[in-house]
């Protein structure tokens, strides 16, 4: 990865770009102040650079979960018996290798990790924590905590960059 500087520009690209990715660069552009090309060639910069790190949708996990008849989303924390590396590292790569386990954070302190769980209903849930927590020998400690209603979920970052 290059080392790089930015500017004002960049952070305001990447302010609307963690908007609404899906803007054309010309819209882009005209935002920033600064021609397409230039637009294009420094939006290109900063995903080599690695800051873009992917481009996704954001699915409303509620509003799809009462078109399809189901969803149920919680925040699941996870305590270890052992805290060695060796022993996080394992856990963690079992909970980043499950579809329905949507984040994975090692904290501290506190619990060992906080995952945000998405799964169809409570026997989803069930099977999950079959799967992660109950037959690994280390898990000392699990609390859920189920969603009732999302009063905000935002993916941005934070950036130093004026009004937009």
């Amino acid at each position: 990865m290059e080392s790089i500087t930015l500017d004002a520009t960049d952070l305001q690209l990447l302010d609307w770009l963690q908007r609404d990715a899906t803007l054309p660069n010309q819209t882009l552009a005209e935002r920033v102040h600064v021609s397409p090309p230039t637009c294009l060639r420094r939006v290109r910069r900063l995903r080599e650079a690695g800051l873009i790190e992917r481009q996704v949708a954001v699915l409303d996990t509620h509003r799809l979960g009462a078109l399809l008849g189901y969803g149920l989303s919680c925040i699941v924390e996870v305590s270890l018996d052992r805290q060695d590396t060796t022993a996080l590292d394992a856990f963690e790569a079992r909970a980043v290798a499950d579809a329905e386990v949507q984040q994975c954070w090692r904290v501290s302190p506190g619990p060992d990790f906080v995952l945000v769980v998405h799964t169809r209903d409570m026997p989803g849930y069930l099977a999950l924590s079959q799967r992660l927590f109950t037959a690994d020998a280390n898990v000392r400690n699990v609390r859920a905590f189920f969603s009732t209603k999302r009063a905000k979920m935002d993916t941005r970052v934070g950036l130093p960059v004026g009004e937009a």
